[in-house]
């Protein structure tokens, strides 16, 4: 990763209010370089947007003409005549972080009313699916589908909070959304915070992407399993952790990248 890249994503993305931590910014990279380089095409997908941390991510990593759809309620924070400020917010960080959002990509409305036609419409089938949406089943089970149905044979489907013991419903859905597939969806990475899933037929692919990745050699890979799927699990020891947020809350955010070196 050349050093402009790795300053965006330790120094500039921490500036945006959000939830992507670097590992999985690492992990983002990886994964989108991997396709990049075996020419697989399709745009990128995001339900969960809140202030753009993780879409700025995607924008900046990304090719030019990559199409990055956006979808989330936009219904945080009150301004003075009662309107929401989410999305003014979203706007503002991306004139400075200098990746203009593309407002004809953005959805404003719940992801589980969307229908998987009206994505496609707008990127073809994305070939990296986030989903960080609404957290409850209902949610997780409509946005595993939605993302099901519109995905690339070679996509990869990225959920938060999996094993998020204040989200338990969370881990609970994509567990049956794997079981109902059987054999259709395999994981092939977890993080402290997202599960990474692809269709079968592309696992060791993607497991051979990450163990090899060399963005991600500053973790521990401990091989596992789940639901009869070989996993490797990203280590980020508490210790590291605690040094990066130090550094980052003593403003140190430019010196904070070498934590991951």
């Amino acid at each position: 990763m050349n050093s402009s890249l790795r300053k965006f994503i330790f120094h500039d993305l921490q500036t945006v209010e959000g939830y992507i931590d670097p590992p999985d910014a690492l992990v983002f990279l990886s994964l989108l370089q991997a396709q990049k380089q075996q020419g697989m095409e399709g745009g990128i997908a995001e339900i969960g947007v809140f202030y753009g941390r993780s879409y700025f991510l995607l924008k900046k990593i990304s090719d030019e003409g990559d199409k990055v759809l956006g979808i989330d309620l936009f219904d945080i924070g009150q301004a003075a005549d009662g309107s929401a400020t989410q999305y003014r917010r979203f706007i503002e960080n991306g004139r400075r972080l200098g990746i203009p959002v593309d407002e004809d990509l953005i959805i404003k409305g719940d992801s589980t009313g969307l229908q998987a036609e009206e994505i496609i419409a707008k990127i073809g089938r994305p070939r990296f699916f986030s989903i960080d949406g609404g957290h409850m089943l209902d949610h997780v089970a409509a946005d595993s589908t939605l993302a099901m149905d519109t995905l690339a044979d070679h996509g990869v489907i990225a959920f938060d909070d999996t094993f998020n013991p204040a989200w338990p419903e969370v881990t609970v859905g994509v567990a049956d959304f794997l079981r109902q597939q059987k054999s259709a969806f395999s994981t092939f990475c977890m993080t402290k915070y997202k599960t990474y899933v692809c269709r079968s037929q592309f696992h060791d692919f993607y497991y051979n992407a990450i163990t090899e990745a060399s963005d991600l050699l500053a973790f521990r890979h401990v091989e596992t399993e789940f639901l009869g799927s070989k996993v490797a699990r990203l280590h980020n020891p508490m210790s590291r952790r605690m040094v990066y947020e130090l550094m980052i809350r003593s403003g140190m955010r430019k010196f904070s990248e070498r934590v991951y070196r």
